[in-house]
């Protein structure tokens, strides 16, 4: 038998009401978060849906004018699966994020909107967990979001956007390779993979091992049980106090 080279996952303490999750694409947060979000949406939590690009330029035989709205229409979708109603799309160009103020802006509003305790967000590191290459857009969008929440609850920062909120207690990054707790999503993982074939157009373009929901995401899913003692199913979040 070999050994598990990482640490063991603390239990993730899913005690807060709001939660607001920040990503860069559509599907990004079906690939390994959704469960997790069915498993609040069920306890009765508030979870919202902000990104940053309506993935436009996600699919390689579709131009971006038909693709942007296939996309968000998939992605409400998605949410619907997990109990998710509220989910916004910003203006940045799929694929082209860049770092600034403007995107800085636009999350600290969103976070002042909807006051969140718990923030979500995609992978800022350099690498997901084996050493696979993290794109600029998951980047870019993960660093702005952290820093964002401190902008959220500064008032003399982006004072145009609304009433300052400090509330926000720490961040959630999906997909990180310096995971720190989980959460079991046993009773919830089917309702994430519902989420994720939603997105019927982008995984029927994408072909290979990610288009076929079920057995990569309980793959993903059984690495992260194996890390977190007496789960079967678990997902994995690098837990950032602020």
């Amino acid at each position: 038998m070999v050994e598990n080279p990482q640490p063991d996952l603390q239990p993730y303490a899913d005690d807060f009401s709001r939660a607001l999750a920040v990503v860069a694409h559509p599907d990004d947060l079906e690939y390994g978060g959704a469960a997790a979000i069915a498993r609040w949406t069920a306890q009765g939590r508030d979870v919202a849906y902000l990104l940053a690009t309506s993935g436009e330029a996600g699919i390689d035989t579709l131009p971006p004018a038909e693709c942007g709205p296939l996309r968000e229409a998939e992605q409400r979708a998605a949410a619907a699966e997990v109990g998710v109603s509220t989910v916004e799309f910003l203006d940045h160009p799929d694929g082209l994020i860049t770092y600034s103020i403007p995107l800085r802006r636009d999350i600290a509003a969103a976070i002042r909107r909807h006051r969140p305790e718990v923030v979500i967000t995609v992978n800022h590191h350099d690498t997901f967990p084996g050493g696979h290459l993290n794109m600029a857009d998951h980047r870019v969008v993960g660093q702005a979001t952290l820093d964002a929440v401190r902008d959220a609850a500064n008032r003399w920062l982006f004072p145009e956007i609304g009433e300052p909120w400090s509330g926000v207690r720490e961040v959630l990054v999906l997909a990180s390779p310096r995971s720190t707790h989980g959460v079991d999503v046993a009773e919830a993982f089917e309702r994430g993979v519902a989420s994720l074939r939603a997105h019927k157009a982008y995984l029927e373009a994408l072909g290979g091992p990610m288009a076929d929901p079920e057995p990569f995401l309980r793959g993903n899913a059984e690495a992260d049980a194996a890390r977190l003692p007496g789960a079967r199913l678990a997902a994995a979040f690098e837990v950032i106090p602020t």
